[in-house]
This record gives C-alpha cells, structure tokens and sequence, in this order.
C-alpha cells in the first residue's frame, strides 16, 4: 500500500446502485469525535443567559464602557471559520486510521476541570467560565513578591468567590466582612471585580441575586466614591428594569435609587444623557425606566427642566422618543402620585403629537394613556392640550398609530363628566365600528379595550350600545377563529361581561345562545364561560321564562355534544341552575335525565362530567322540594360506587357527600348503615380524589348520624383512617382528624384513643404528628378531662419517640381549647417540668411550646405561681445553639412575659444584660428586646434605679 500514491481527483465516480442510503441520512449516522459533555449542557440550560428571550438576551451584548461587543463577535467568528478551512485542507491518510480524541479537548479539559481553589475552602462549585474573573486566585506567587494592590485585589477575590459558589455559612462570613472593609479596599477594587461577572452569560438565577445583593450593601458603604463608576453600574443595572421577574425590576429600582442617593442627581445626568439617544432601542428603553426612577427618587420636580428640555430636542428624535418613554414610566412608578405634576408634564409631550416620525407620536399618545390611567378619576382638565391632536389623530391615522391614539382616548373618556362622556363617545364608536373588521390582532384588542371603557362611562346610555354597538360587536368577535387564539378569547370574554352590566343580562344572553350550538367545540366553550359569568356577575332577573328554556336548552346541547375535559359548561349549567333558584323546578326533569343517561355513558369522563354536574344541582333540587329526586340519585350513585376509574368514583363520592349534606340522613336512601360499610374498603383506594371524597363522606356520617352505625364499625373506620394520616395531601389529612374528632364524640374517645395512642409508637415522624393533631381534636370534641389523664399515663413510657408525641399531642390541644386550659395547668406541671430537664433536646423543645400556648390563654387566671415555676425551668435553655431549639425557647418565654408581666420577667434577664461574657450577653439581649418591641410603655416603671450623687447636684 505504501507504493501507491493516492491522488484526488475531482470526477466523481458512483460505484454504488441507486439503493443506497439517502444523503440526510448518512449525515445524521456520521458522529463528532468529541463527546458531548451532559453536564456542561445541562449548566448552560441553568445560565440566566439561556432562560431569557431574545429581547432580553441584548443585555449580555454590552461591554461595561457602553459598547457593543460585536466587533469580538465577529473576530471569533472568523476565527472559527478559518480554522475549519485548515481542516479541510489536511492532507487525506493513505488509509483509514482509527478515530483519536482530539489533542486541543485534551487540553482544554485539563485546565478547565478545577477542584480546588488555593485560599478558599468550603466552595460547592467552580464553573470553567468562572476562571477568567478568579484567575489572579491561581498565581502562586507569595505574599511578599506581590504588589499592595495586588494582594487586595486577591483578597477581594476571594470574598467574591466565597459569596458566589460558597456555602451558606461562609457566604455569610463573606459578606459581613466584604461590606465591613468596603471603604477601604474603595470602588476600582471592588466594582471591577463584582461587574464582569455580572455580564457572563453563563450566571445563574442565584448567583445574579447573590452579585446585586453584594453591590447593593457595598454602595451603602461607598457613598460617593463610586461616583466614576456610575455609568458602568447603570450598563449592568439597568437591563433589570425589563427582566420578565418581577422581584428581579423590583430589586433593580431599589438598586437604582441607592445609586442616585449615593451619587446625587448631576452625576446620575450625566451618566445616562449619551444613551438617551443611542442607536440601540433596547439600551434607550432601559435608560429611560432607569431615569424615571431616577426622578422618583429625588422628586419629579426635580427633573422636569431637563425632561422638558429632552423631550424638544431638536438634534434627534430618538432623544425625543426617550424623553417621552421617560415620562411614561415615571407616571406607572407613581400612581396617583403624580396628579401635581400632571399639568408640567403633559406640557412635556404634547409636542410629540405633532413630531414628524411616527415612533415619536406613538410614545406620546401611549404616555398619554398612561398618566390617564395613574390619576383617574381626576385631572381631565389637566390633558385639554393633548384632546384636539388625538381627536386630529384618530381621523387621520391609520395602524399602530390609530391603536394609540385610541387607546389614550378610551383611557380619557371615563375621566370626562357625562355629557362630554356621551359626546367622545359616539364619536369614536364612528372609528371603532369601521375598525371592527380590523384583520390585525393588535387593533382588535386595542378596540375591545375602548368598548371596555366606553361602556363603563357615565354618560353612555343602554339603549345606545343596544343599537348602535352590541349588533356589529357580537357578529364581529363572537365568531369560530377568535375562541382558537386564547388571549382574544379571554377579552372577548371580559368585554361582553363589560357590555353586559349595562344592556342587561336577558340581551346579551339572548346573542349567546347561538355560540352554545355551535358545531365547533371551542366556540362553544367560549359560550358557556360568558354565560357563567354574565350570571354569576348579573343574575337572572331581567329573563323571561321562554329565554330560560331556551337558555337550558341550548346549555344542555353543548352539554351532551362535549368531548374534552373542560369543565367550564357544567359549571355554567350549575350556575344558571343556582340562580334560578325554585324557577328552575320546571326543567328538573329534562336536566335529571340527561345527567341519568350520562352516568351510565361508555365513556368515563362523561360519567365523571354527569357526576360533578349532579353535585352542583343537588342544593338545587333542595331548593325545589325535590327531596325524592335526590334520593333517587343518591341510590343510582350508591349502585355505581364498584367504579373502576379513580376519578369517575370521587365524583360519585362527593355528589353523595352533597346529597348526605342536604337533607336529613333519617330520609336519606339508602341508610347511612349502609353506605358505611361500602365506604370502608373504598378508603384503601390510593387516589387522593377518591381518598378525600371518601374520608368527608364519612365525616359528614360521624358528624350528623353517629347512631345509624354500630361502634365496632366505627372501630373498623379508625384503623382504616390511620393510614390516611400518612397521605402527602393536607387536605386529607386534615379530613382525617377532623372525622377522627367526630367519631370520638360518637363512640366515646376511650377506645379511639387507645388506637391512636398505640400508632405514637411507630418510627415515621410525619404519621406521629398528624397523630398529635388527631387527639388534640378529640381533646377539643370531647373535653380534655378525658385526653389528658391517659396522656399523663402514656408519658410513663420510656421511649423517646412516644413522650416526643405525647408533649406534640399537649401542644395542638391546649392551641385548640384555649381558654379552657386554666383548669389543667397545675396538672401538667409535673409532665413538663420532667421534659424541661430532659437531656433530649426535641422535649425541651416542645415543652417550650406548651408553656407558650399555656402561657397565652391562660394570661390573667391567677396561676401566676406556675408560670414562675416554669421561667425557672426555662431560662437556663436561653443559652441553646441549635436554630430550633433556640427559637422555641424563645416563643416559651415571650409566652410567660405576657403571662407574669415584664416586670417579673425582667428581673431575670438585668444581671445577664451586661455580663462580661459576650455569648451571656447576647442571649440575655434578646430577651430584652423582644419585651422592648411588645410592652415598651409597661417597661418603663421597672428600669433599675441607681442613686448616683453626682447626678443630683444642682449646678
């Protein structure tokens, strides 16, 4: 093979059938030499960079001078291009030759993989991106060969690393210590460090809020020093303000307002004035929110000449555009607030209205709706000015400008009296109705908007909308092509709402019966959403019998034909229903045989929809007197209980638990005696519906008709019950205790009480506590003269977990009984006196918390003597480490404060106030200031007392 000499040659040869594999598909087979790295992709997903839109992603493409960072761009590009050429261009080996990892991955992977970062311990990460800013942290060099600035700057590195990938508790030393030596490591130091990292795309969520949290407590620090570095802290400040995460703007505005207060007004001037009209849109959006926070900081007043002065610019009309935005903005920050300084500036940008580019006449007319919308009801007489442009402009314009000013319009006219209210109004219904067959998206919802307002206006009249709006605005909107687009529908919705509270519930929901038989699915979904809110809003007063049947009818259709999951046209029919009240006894029948068939329907979630619907309507039936309609249904759902699909049998569950709700159980067919012992294998169904529906139903029996079931079967319920207590939904669990509580006041708590005693045994933590819970509401059913003597007895046993579940069980019943407790002080003091000055922690912990919950409800009852026997148990654990513990001691000791009064307590905690330890003086402080916060006035007769001569002598 040697000898012969491999020539390319540029003629292609097929020496292959035309069956070979297609082109795309080979490619697809050819893989990269280089493995993809899971981890590094999972990394980049995490960055900020990558959970943020296009617009959004324009921040990371700014440099800390201001510029644009495209030049690099496209200097990498080529880069990368001509390296890719030189590949091409190797020379092909005479023969194949296995595939090797490539030399520069190698490489790079041993310089990027980092472990370990000499000088900074407890580090959970250290991404690759992260060496370019921490690389002064790998130089080797000594202390001594290092320059002073030098050392410093490694230093801060350090505290910045520490702060961005550390742990928790050293991230807190960080901080502490980097805000403490702020002023004299000063602002070059510092912002140097903290800024680049700010613009790497690959930060992630905490590692941003952690980098603004330091830069917001360093400028605290700093003041005006950082007066030079200004514009580069607005360059990574400012893209917050249009972060798609409100906490995120919210955290910028703060950040921004520190800033301004640190640098003061000119400073802030002049660091933003050469963005104001910058080429970039994003950057001029973003200074613009940023000066109007600016200006809320130090007052609007303040800033009004230079807006004036910004918003007439003659050099460039995106300085124009900027000032106007500026104004906008600074209207949402203020609110009402800027009702005194509405009529400076209004004088700002009406002449934006007559600017010769278009963007420009935009922003005003939307400025305009902004500071509308901020001081209504008031100040019509302030926007006089900017009336006739916008009459002029909706003439005239047409598109996006023609959305503006329309909008700004409908803003202004609910400001108006009635009479000019009427006048604006009929005159822009004229544009509104040509523009009714508008095809753009963005003017239909700017028309619905106006309507909206229009027809909350004073002066427009029912009869008007009746014949002039409602007949184009329901041919126009309630079509097929608008119930598909989510966002227009939910408007639509809204506006016909609107519309409704002023033409009357019987006109609107006469043009809505035709969307409810319609053959398109979503159109009638639509419909029966506005039908339920147009009733739940309105009622059904102003209809008349024939639009009821109609109205049923056609709910009912829509009813019948559903095929998805949507739940709305049930509830429409239920609400309908609701309303009628006894109107609807005449259509029972139609509607009870529909939802008759249903529940025997093939497919399951049409029985479910059937079930649900019969849960609604059952008050309903009540309502009419049809007691024996509702019992008939109640045994057809008591036959379909062997359901085998989940959520069909918790539908069934609760329409029965509705039916057991309405009417007395003496008339309730079938028996409650039978229903039970049906229910008792249901609840070993997993499913939370069917657990939840099933443990209320059984509540409800407990609670209304203990006798209809015999003890051993309530028995039976309690240990079935137990396991529910394990369920990781609160709801069920709280089921579960409360029908623990009923079937304790049923049966007696005795043997209820034994079962759940013996479960506090168990080793699962969560099934102990909700076992607490349990028998602090049989003490609160039953009476706690029953509970407590056999917890007392319990608390005997010597085991950890048991006494723990006793004292959590004491906890929940005396916050349940309250006041009740006075009586029962003196018999617990023995109990808690044990677990006070137990070795385990978690007893000393709870106890605290009973003394508390003592200590609250029994302030006042004359059992000040224990409560001092309990501080004198308490007060040595003021000195706990554990975040916990401490805290609950605490709780206890705020509680017996209340109880004994601070002058009592205070006389405990004056000697540790200034003792010479530090840690003795710390626990003892917040004491001391807890009492100060809660009874300052009642502290102040008890202050010590010192007769010093010095002080009385008369000079």
């Amino acid at each position: 093979m040697k000898g012969i000499k491999l020539e390319k040659s540029d003629q292609r040869h097929a020496l292959t059938g035309q069956y070979t594999a297609p082109k795309d598909i080979l490619q697809s087979t050819t893989g990269n030499c280089e493995a993809y790295d899971e981890l590094a992709a999972n990394q980049m997903q995490r960055s900020l960079y990558n959970k943020q839109s296009e617009y959004q992603k324009r921040r990371f493409g700014r440099t800390l001078d201001g510029k644009t960072d495209g030049i690099q761009q496209e200097e990498q590009d080529l880069k990368r291009r001509k390296t890719e050429k030189d590949e091409d261009e190797e020379e092909t080996p005479d023969s194949y030759m296995m595939p090797r990892t490539s030399q520069h991955v190698i490489t790079e992977l041993s310089e990027n993989v980092i472990t370990d970062v000499p000088g900074v311990p407890n580090l959970q990460f250290f991404k690759p991106s992260d060496k370019q800013h921490f690389e002064l942290l790998f130089d080797e060099r000594s202390a001594e060969d290092m320059t002073e600035e030098e050392r410093k700057r490694k230093q801060v590195l350090k505290w910045v690393l520490r702060i961005k990938n550390g742990l928790p508790t050293s991230r807190k030393i960080a901080f502490k210590a980097l805000t403490r030596k702020a002023p004299s490591f000063g602002a070059p130091l510092l912002l140097d460090s903290i800024l680049p990292i700010l613009l790497d795309k690959s930060i992630e969520d905490q590692e941003h809020q952690l980098m603004l949290k330091l830069i917001d407590r360093i400028l605290f620090q700093l003041q005006d020093v950082v007066k030079p570095y200004t514009h580069k802290l607005l360059v990574v400040l400012c893209p917050m303000l249009v972060d798609a995460v409100p906490l995120t703007r919210a955290t910028g505005r703060d950040i921004i307002a520190t800033l301004s207060k640190a640098v003061g007004l000119p400073t802030m001037i002049y660091s933003m004035r050469p963005d104001l009209d910058h080429e970039d849109e994003y950057v001029r959006n973003t200074t613009a929110r940023a000066m109007a926070v600016v200006s809320k900081t130090f007052g609007a007043n303040q800033l009004l000449p230079f807006l004036r002065l910004v918003c007439r610019s003659k050099k460039s009309w995106k300085a124009r555009h900027t000032g106007i935005k500026v104004v906008q903005q600074l209207a949402i920050l203020l609110g009402i607030g800027i009702l005194p300084h509405l009529s400076d500036l209004i004088e700002c940008i009406e002449t934006g209205f007559q600017d010769e580019h278009p963007p420009v006449r935009i922003i005003a007319a939307q400025t305009v709706s902004s500071l509308a919308q901020s001081c209504q009801p008031y100040g019509i007489e302030r926007f006089n000015p900017v009336l006739e442009p916008l009459w002029r402009g909706i003439k005239y314009n047409r598109g996006r400008e023609l959305a503006a000013f329309l909008k700004a319009l409908g803003f202004l006219i609910p400001l108006m009296d009635s009479e000019y209210a009427s006048y604006y109004t009929e005159e822009v219904m004229k544009i509104i109705k040509r523009e009714l067959t508008s095809p753009n998206d963005e003017m239909k919802k700017t028309v619905l908007f106006v309507i909206q307002k229009c027809a909350a206006a004073n002066g427009v009249t029912p009869q008007y909308l009746r014949q002039e709006l409602a007949p184009d605005f329901f041919k126009q909107f309630w079509v097929r092509r608008i119930a598909l687009d989510r966002q227009l529908n939910s408007i639509v919705t809204y506006t016909t709402v609107v519309l409704a509270d002023k033409v009357g519930a019987s006109f609107t929901l006469e043009k809505l019966l035709y969307p409810l038989k319609d053959e398109s699915e979503p159109f009638r979904t639509m419909g029966a959403y506005a039908v339920s809110r147009v009733v739940k809003a309105m009622g059904m007063n102003d209809v008349d019998d024939r639009l009821e049947a109609r109205l049923l009818d056609a709910l009912l259709i829509a009813f019948q034909d559903q095929t998805n999951g949507d739940r709305v046209i049930y509830t429409s029919i239920g609400n309908v229903a609701k309303s009628l009240g006894t109107r609807m006894k005449p259509y029972i029948g139609p509607v009870s045989s529909v939802i008759l068939e249903h529940l025997k329907h093939r497919k399951p979630l049409v029985r479910t929809h059937a079930a649900n619907l019969c849960t609604l309507l059952i008050p309903v039936f009540k309502t009419c007197g049809e007691v024996a309609l509702i019992n008939k249904f109640s045994i057809i759902l008591f036959e379909s209980l062997g359901e085998v699909y989940p959520e069909v049998l918790a539908a069934i569950i609760f329409a029965m638990d509705k039916a057991a709700q309405q009417i007395k159980l003496t008339e309730l067919q079938p028996p409650p005696n039978q229903i039970l012992p049906t229910l008792t294998p249901i609840l070993r169904n997993n499913h939370p519906l069917v657990q939840e529906s099933t443990v209320r139903l059984v509540g409800r029996i407990a609670k209304r008709g203990p006798e209809y079931v015999s003890p051993k079967e309530w028995m039976r319920i309690c240990s079935e019950l137990l396991e529910m207590l394990k369920s990781p939904v609160k709801s069920i669990r709280r089921a579960a205790n409360t029908t623990f509580g009923y079937i304790a006041k049923a049966i007696g708590p005795q043997d209820v009480l034994v079962t759940l005693l013996n479960n506090l045994k168990v080793q699962e933590r969560q099934l102990r506590v909700c076992t607490s819970v349990a028998i602090g509401i049989v003490a609160k059913t039953c009476g706690p003269y029953v509970v407590i003597p056999a917890l007392m007895n319990e608390y005997r046993t010597p085991d950890t977990n048991v006494q723990n579940g006793i004292l959590k069980a004491l906890v929940f019943m005396l916050e349940y009984i309250g006041p009740m407790s006075k009586d029962y002080v003196y018999p617990l003091v023995p109990l808690l006196q044990d677990a006070l000055t137990d070795r385990d922690l978690v007893h000393r912990q709870t106890a605290a918390t009973c003394i508390k919950n003592l200590a609250v409800n029994c302030s006042g009852a004359g059992v000040e003597d224990a409560f001092i026997h309990f501080i004198n148990l308490l007060i040595p654990n003021v000195f706990e480490t554990s975040p916990h513990v401490i805290s609950r001691i605490l709780e206890g000791l705020d509680g017996l404060r209340v109880a004994l009064g601070p002058g009592v307590f205070m006389n405990y905690a004056w000697g540790g106030l200034f003792h010479p330890a530090k840690n003795v003086r710390t626990a003892y402080w917040k004491l001391f200031d807890a009492a100060y916060v809660a009874q300052p006035d009642s502290l102040v007769p008890y202050y010590p007392v010192n007769d010093v001569e010095e002080l009385g002598l008369v000079l």
